[in-house]
């Protein structure tokens, strides 16, 4: 007796065909776009994996890092093939396929790669962590003992704390003052943190800086570095982490400027915020604020540490 004949899976409607052919057409399309935007200089290349490693379904996601590379000025077939060796990354990979480390790796290349061939690359660098963890404290000690770093000085609803020296800890505005800085879009980022008061980030001064060749050190929260990566892809970001969560808790407590309900609200807060870690460029843990101001330092001057 025959065998029945078996048959396979039914072929699409036609109409799914031409369906998959036009939506592949215009995904080609889409990512031909991305690498004229970058090639013509119109887009940086830092944008492009920004919004690669964000959102996988994006055209910059599903764009292969050798047609990625060979997009970027200055950078041929040759140039490709030893930069994906050095980095660790095979060429059928995608750029939203890419793991953390190749990721970090991708990114720091292209800033040094952009800041070496004109552009402004590294130049801004973002220092943030959960509340509490020293941010200030860290900054204030680069600003005494690394003159030749420039620190930008945020603005800011809260009351000054004990110490806090207008223009250099922070500009302290009113809500009307506030409102006028977002209006006139006089700040690279603004958000509100822990419910209570806004923070921003002055934009004339760190664009006279960067004009001039120089690197600045932005000192925000994780909002803040979150607006600056979207407003400007070239800059660093660099998340600094409590030694322990228990030290975290004690630095918060033994320093005294909130109250009991404030401090559980911060904690609360800063647990959320340690998650973000990965959306970092760097990590610096702050066991020590000279040693940790000294590693933010060595993580601005990246050609100083022999890379």
């Amino acid at each position: 007796m025959a065998e029945p004949v078996r048959s396979g899976p039914p072929a699409p409607p036609e109409v799914d065909r031409v369906a998959a052919s036009r939506a592949a057409v215009a995904a080609r399309r889409a990512r031909a776009a991305v690498k004229a935007s970058i090639a013509d200089g119109g887009r940086s290349p830092l944008d492009v994996i920004r919004v690669a490693f964000e959102d996988a379904s994006t055209p910059e996601a599903t764009l292969r890092v050798t047609e990625f590379l060979t997009s970027v000025p200055a950078i041929g077939e040759t140039k490709r093939v030893r930069i994906m060796r050095d980095l660790g990354i095979a060429d059928a990979k995608r750029l939203g396929g890419l793991g953390r480390r190749q990721r970090l790796a991708l990114r720091a290349f292209l800033a040094e790669w952009i800041a070496a061939h004109g552009g402004i690359g590294n130049r801004l660098v973002v220092l943030a962590g959960p509340t509490a963890v020293g941010k200030g404290t860290v900054a204030s000690y680069i600003r005494r003992n690394h003159p030749d770093v420039m620190l930008s000085v945020s603005a800011t609803t809260r009351a000054p704390r004990p110490g806090e020296v207008e223009g250099q800890s922070y500009y302290f505005v009113d809500d009307a003052e506030f409102d006028r800085l977002v209006a006139e879009d006089e700040l690279l980022e603004w958000a509100v943190v822990h419910n209570a008061h806004r923070y921003g980030t002055p934009k004339a001064p760190v664009e006279r800086a960067i004009a001039d060749g120089n690197s600045v050190l932005l000192e925000i929260d994780i909002q803040g570095a979150r607006s600056v990566r979207r407003a400007m892809p070239e800059a660093t970001l660099i998340f600094l982490l409590p030694p322990t969560w228990d030290e975290l808790v004690r630095r918060l407590v033994g320093r005294g400027t909130e109250s009991p309900a404030e401090q559980q609200r911060r904690l609360e807060t800063a647990r959320v915020e340690l998650a973000a870690v990965d959306e970092f460029d760097h990590t610096v843990v702050n066991h020590d604020v000279a040693e940790a101001a000294q590693n933010v330092v060595d993580l601005m001057r990246p050609r100083a540490r022999g890379r």
